[in-house]
């Protein structure tokens, strides 16, 4: 089995040629040690020093030189809107309060679908539709990794999961 060892910056990454694609829900997308499986049907263990949260265009390195892209995979989410911008802050507020994973798209939030937040920001005054997309939140304020443009470092995730 090959290892993915390393996630490539957009400098590391020159345009090589991809051997493989992994498609990844956000919770896969934020791990250390995972074992997947490519959209060509290779088994690969993610191996890498520290939890990254991974984003869909992100580069994967395997230990014999080889490349794997990773798509974000789409998900069922609310989409949220308000009526004006202090509103959405409001609710955007609240869903921080509940250290809520949160994806920011200017005046639109997005979460993951869930009956109860869809009540409760309903009743904060918010417009909800039912979208299914890529789920890319907001890191945090403490979400930097030395090493990589946008990682986490929340420290170590062991599992198994199936891409796609």
């Amino acid at each position: 089995m090959r290892h993915a060892t390393h996630v490539l910056t957009r400098d590391e990454y020159r345009d090589q040629r991809i051997a493989g694609h992994l498609r990844l829900d956000h919770h896969h997308r934020h791990r250390r040690r995972l074992t997947l499986k490519t959209e060509e049907g290779e088994t690969i263990l993610l191996d890498l020093p520290a939890a990254v949260h991974l984003r869909g265009g992100d580069k994967l390195l395997l230990d014999d030189g080889a490349i794997l892209d990773v798509e974000a995979l789409d998900e069922p989410l609310l989409q949220i809107t308000a009526t004006d911008i202090s509103a959405l802050i409001r609710i955007a507020w609240h869903l921080g309060n509940r250290h809520l994973p949160t994806q920011l798209l200017g005046t639109v939030l997005r979460i993951r679908e869930d009956h109860v937040l869809e009540d409760m920001v309903r009743r904060l005054g918010a417009t909800v539709t039912h979208v299914v997309a890529p789920f890319d939140p907001e890191g945090g304020a403490y979400a930097g990794h030395p090493g990589h443009h946008h990682g986490h470092a929340h420290g170590h995730e062991d599992g198994h999961a199936h891409g796609g």
